[in-house]
Formats: structure tokens, sequence, C-alpha cells
């Protein structure tokens, strides 16, 4: 079957490895991208994968503040070595991480570390609106599997879509960082804060109690 340079590079943005090994894990999987990472893998030349199970306890803290102060991240990353953690990649890729969460306000970083109360809550929500729209239950079970990795996406760090470059995923952001660094990479956490998040706030001046008094 034919194989497209698309499919190349975004195997090759997934595991790091070369464009030939790409091309040939594709087409010993027909094309089936999931089956060509477990090829690449299975044969050790995913770089990222061999990467992953290596101890990474250095990198740094990092600070960043956004909005004029209205929005603040605070995100470890880590790496093997504090030589990598100096460098001007290092810091330039957690730059744009901190900058992505800023934007985007992830509520984790892998999907694994979702809150299962909130899955329960958006999985409840969904199958209330499946049911109330008149499918058959089938069908109305996949319309909350699919919300619900919806959901997932949208709130899970690594799944999203990097923002300087949607065609990425912040996971593939990263697996291409692992490989041109040579070491192992993790994303460990993150807190995010909204100026006032939470706060009720309060009517500045009269008109403003004015206003709100009338359309009470």
């Amino acid at each position: 079957m034919g194989i497209s340079a698309t499919q190349v590079k975004e195997l090759r943005g997934q595991t790091g490895a070369g464009i030939l090994d790409c091309r040939k894990a594709l087409m010993e999987s027909d094309g089936d991208f999931d089956k060509a990472v477990d090829w690449l893998r299975t044969k050790g030349i995913s770089k990222a994968a061999k990467k992953a199970d290596r101890a990474a306890t250095e990198g740094v803290v990092y600070s960043y503040i956004h909005a004029g102060g209205k929005i603040g991240v605070l995100l470890e990353v880590n790496s093997e070595t504090d030589f990598v953690a100096r460098g001007d990649d290092f810091k330039a890729f957690v730059h744009d991480v901190a900058l992505h969460i800023a934007a985007t306000g992830p509520l984790w970083v892998r999907e694994e570390e979702a809150d299962p109360a909130a899955l329960e809550r958006e999985k409840a929500i969904a199958k209330a609106q499946a049911m109330e729209s008149g499918k058959p239950e089938a069908i109305a079970e996949k319309m909350v599997v699919g919300k619900v990795q919806k959901y997932l996406k949208e709130n899970t760090l690594l799944l999203q879509p990097f923002i300087k470059d949607e065609d990425r995923t912040v996971q593939q952001m990263l697996t291409e960082y692992v490989a041109k660094c040579g070491e192992n990479i993790q994303i460990r956490r993150f807190v995010r804060w909204n100026l006032g998040e939470g706060l009720t706030k309060k009517v500045d001046n009269f008109a403003d109690e004015v206003a709100s008094m009338a359309q009470a």
C-alpha cells in the first residue's frame, strides 16, 4: 500500500525514529499507526521509547506570568542531566510548555492522572444527553465514550494540540525534543492560577451596584 509523507512525519514525531525506519514500520503494519509504533518499539528503533525508562531527576521549576499578571504558571520539567537543563533548547522548550498551559488551562499532565470524579460527571452528563436525544442504547453508549474521550483530549496537557503548531500534540512536541536532545525529558507537574479565580467580584461603584440590583 502507499505510505504518505504525512504519515511518516507523524510517526517520526511520535517516536523519534528515522524516516526510513518509520516508512518501513508503516509498510509492515499496513498503514496502521499504533501497530507501526509497536513495531518500532519491538525492534528497539524508537529512540523516545528507549529513553523513557531512564531516570530524569534534574531539570527546572519554571515560573511564567501572562496577561499582565492575570495568569501564572509554575511548571516542573525533568531531564537526566543538569547539562541539558542549562541549555538554551531546554529553556525554550520549558517556556513553550508553560506558555501553552497559560493559554489552554489543562487540568492534568497525562491521561492516567485524570480525576475519576470528573470523568464520572462527564459520563453522566453525556449519557443523559444521549438518552434525551432518543438514540438507541448501543449508539448512546458510543456517544458517551466519544464525549468522554473528547473531554480527556481537551483537558490533558500531552493530548492537546500545541498552540504554536496545532498539527502536533504536546506529546509529539515532547517526543521530538527527546529525540533531538538525546535524554529522557519528563513534564512532571504544573499549577496554573487565574487572578481572582473562585472569588466573588465586588461591585466597585454605585452605578455598577444599581445595574446589578436592576438585573436581580
